[in-house]
């Protein structure tokens, strides 16, 4: 069992520095520091002061990450320890219940849950982003509940320390509520963390169980890749998003691009398109998304396209091929701020193409889901995108990332989805 290290070093910042510090935010950057005082190894909780020598906090340094110390806590007597990773984990577990109710995703009817028999069972299927980091103050780490499967993705140091300490805690305060836990599966296998000095690793935790997981979400069943499906293994994130697009595709004929494993798509199929048409670039992706539109008794509405979107759409224009709705979820383009201009392009090309396959008066649902993409920059992409395809866009809603993903406004990052539906008009 890994213990929390709580070293006897003090990081002292650089006069003039420690603005997003005292703003509330997250990260210390190597720059901002003039000295540590003391003793430590990377991944130990440090105590961080101003150049004055005013306490502001715990965090846990790392000298191999630009991010030297990510905070974990701001008050003296908050010493970073196992109650507080409890008192954080209780805490968002609570929220996720508060703000995700199961009956509201199409799990059970919509009767009172009277006894806490039916309420454990409700929870206990809710799939939902259970730990999302800086913004449920457990910086680095995000930890997917998918019905009774647990995943996670560990990206900093310090906390994949304490990942066991979490993840034991996740399923003591899971337990309370009746929900048992019966595997957890990690997925730290993206890049950035050998920004931190870790290897990219993947497995089980615990036992083997069964990686492919079935849950269910606004009434459509999916089986969850958890071992070999992007990221966690399915977007959590767009779970409203999902169910906003209801209304607007009944009857409809609907193209739906970059569809991963059918999720949009499906939606659309079980809402009453009379046709949907899904793309995606993976092969896997679309066997995944034909097995899912199986599992739920739609393959005869929706079809996939194993293809690429860039070369598929305008091929589909030449065609003369018109859409009722078309969605447009793209992975993202940028994930740094060097490579935005080049993300602008891509959003701007794939957005006039989507536009000019809507009919006249039809809709389109398009988003973004890179941080460094932010709202206005994304509006403005989108805006020009418009005047390029002579289209006059009509604002339906403009929605966010799903509530189990919650934006702390102190942490930038944290916010990162852009989601807008338009009735798109010809020009006057």
């Amino acid at each position: 069992m890994e213990k929390i290290v709580v070293s006897d070093a003090k990081v002292i910042l650089k006069k003039g520095e420690g603005r997003t510090i005292k703003a509330g935010g997250a990260w210390v950057f190597d720059n901002e520091i003039t000295k540590v005082e003391g003793s430590f190894e990377n991944g130990d909780i440090v105590e961080v002061h101003d150049h004055d020598g005013y306490f502001m906090g715990y965090g846990f340094i790392n000298t191999n990450s630009k991010i030297r110390v990510r905070m974990m806590s701001r008050k003296k007597e908050n010493t970073v320890d196992e109650k507080l990773i409890e008192k954080r984990i209780r805490n968002a577990w609570e929220y996720r219940k508060a703000v995700m109710d199961p009956v509201v995703y199409g799990i059970g009817d919509n009767k009172a849950v009277t006894d806490k028999g039916s309420e454990s069972d409700r929870l206990k299927k809710l799939s939902c982003r259970l730990v999302f980091g800086e913004a449920d103050f457990l910086p680095g780490i995000t930890i997917d509940k998918f019905s009774d499967v647990l995943v996670i993705e560990s990206l900093a140091l310090g906390t994949d320390r304490m990942k066991n300490i979490i993840l034991d805690t996740c399923k003591k305060v899971l337990s309370e509520d009746g929900v048992i836990i019966r595997g957890i599966y990690e997925r730290s296998d993206a890049k950035v963390r050998e920004q931190e000095g870790l290897e990219r690793i993947k497995g089980f935790i615990g036992e083997p169980f069964d990686t492919k997981v079935l849950i269910e979400e606004n009434g459509v069943k999916y089986y969850v890749d958890v071992e070999n499906g992007q990221k966690t293994g399915f977007f959590l994130d767009q779970k409203n998003n999902r169910r906003a697009i209801a209304s607007i595709c009944k009857g409809k004929k609907v193209l739906d691009c970059f569809t991963h494993t059918g999720s949009f798509g499906l939606n659309a199929a079980a809402a009453g398109a009379s046709s949907v048409l899904a793309v995606d670039a993976s092969d896997v992706g679309c066997a995944q998304a034909l097995e899912n539109a199986k599992l739920n008794g739609l393959e005869d509405v929706i079809k996939f396209e194993c293809a690429d979107v860039f070369d598929l759409l305008p091929d589909l224009e030449k065609k003369g091929e018109q859409y009722d709705v078309v969605i447009l979820d793209p992975p993202a383009f940028t994930k740094s701020r060097a490579s935005i201009k080049k993300a602008v392009t891509g959003y701007r090309e794939i957005n006039i193409r989507g536009m000019k396959l809507v009919k006249n008066g039809g809709f389109l649902a398009t988003c973004s889901c890179s941080h460094f993409m932010d709202e206005e920059l994304f509006k403005k992409t989108i805006r020009e995108a418009a005047r390029s395809a002579h289209k006059q866009l009509r604002q339906v809603e403009f929605r966010q990332q799903a509530a189990d993903h919650p934006i702390l406004w102190s942490n930038d990052a944290s916010y990162y989805l852009k989601f807008i539906i338009f009735q798109v008009c010809e020009e006057m």
